[in-house]
């Protein structure tokens, strides 16, 4: 082995959200795992980290049965890349991203049935756009499953449930979703707030302080209105939350915590912000659920208490429709 390959295998990734001190790092992703990886990261990756990933993830059986050498032979590119693709994908060394590839392997031979293209075409009838917007949402609702990390998820919800308030931010698409885990956390009696606007989103993270909690979504990592005010409540002592499709990109230099989405392949007739969107609000839902269970007592007469305010006005509503 080189000693440029030994050095990748020795160096820990560093930054501020390793502050927890002696923390262990996060276990390896499993194999079913591996897939939904590569999908996310591969983006973001360099050329040459994208020849391995997208090798391992096309044939799994062939590349476990390759060295470190071999596979970087086939991909035309060198051990230390490999290497650095396998910690990217969540591996601590080729070692353990060839174990993944051969489970992978077994678990493909065992009979699953092939991912399949879901490409819209302009002239698809409208049941095939159900099936195939269907199937996307599932895959990507699996994928962001299945590459989320449970041990930032557990701290991003600890911090939400004891923060003073909560900022959270988001531009476009992204800012729905905002607004969605706000009106969640409002439900429960907790402090919440999605600015729309990113003077206005800048100047509430000016007034966070530690205790409190900031949140910024963005698929890309790389929305300035949304880095600005994640960056402005870090510097202010704030928990400081990244929800993003890239976790190597620009926002997650200013997160503590950092929680990884998916997204399906982008066409023509689905951009992006369609898929992010699903995969967004799943983590939504997974934050809004944790906090809830962790503040149960005072959460649950929350959530009554506001159904209690708005039920005549269902009921009005159901009274004005029959008559």
């Amino acid at each position: 082995m080189t000693d440029e390959v030994k050095e990748t295998f020795a160096t820990a990734s560093g930054g501020r959200r390793a502050a927890g001190g002696g923390s262990a790092p996060p276990a390896p992703p499993a194999p079913a795992a591996l897939a939904a990886k590569v999908r996310t990261l591969a983006p973001s990756m360099t050329r040459s980290m994208q020849r391995v990933a997208e090798a391992v993830a096309g044939d799994p059986a062939g590349c476990a049965a390759l060295t470190v050498t071999g596979l970087a032979e086939l991909t035309g590119t060198s051990e230390a890349t490999v290497v650095r693709t396998a910690r990217l994908l969540g591996y601590p060394g080729y070692r353990d991203l060839r174990l993944a590839l051969a489970g992978l392997a077994a678990q493909q031979q065992s009979g699953r049935a092939p991912a399949i293209t879901t490409d819209i075409a302009v002239d698809d009838p409208i049941a095939d756009v159900v099936a195939k917007l269907a199937y996307d949402e599932q895959q990507t609702l699996a994928d962001t499953a299945a590459g989320l990390d449970t041990v930032q998820l557990g701290a991003a919800v600890a911090a939400l449930a004891a923060a003073r308030r909560t900022d959270v931010y988001g531009i476009g698409a992204s800012n729905l979703v905002a607004q969605d885990l706000t009106q969640k956390m409002l439900r429960i009696g907790l402090i919440a707030h999605a600015p729309g606007d990113p003077h206005l989103a800048v100047t509430n993270a000016v007034q966070l302080r530690a205790g409190d909690v900031a949140v910024a979504i963005t698929h890309s990592g790389s929305t300035g209105d949304v880095i600005e005010p994640l960056r402005v409540a870090f510097e202010r002592g704030a928990t400081t939350i990244a929800v993003t499709g890239r976790p190597d990109s620009s926002v997650t230099q200013y997160a503590d915590h950092v929680l990884t989405t998916s997204t399906a392949r982008e066409s023509e007739l689905r951009p992006a912000a369609m898929s992010s969107r699903t995969s967004q609000l799943l983590v939504v839902d997974c934050l809004f659920v944790g906090v809830a269970q962790r503040i149960y007592e005072s959460a649950a007469p929350a959530l009554a208490a506001s159904y209690e305010a708005l039920a005549h006005r269902h009921g009005a509503l159901r009274a004005d429709r029959g008559r």
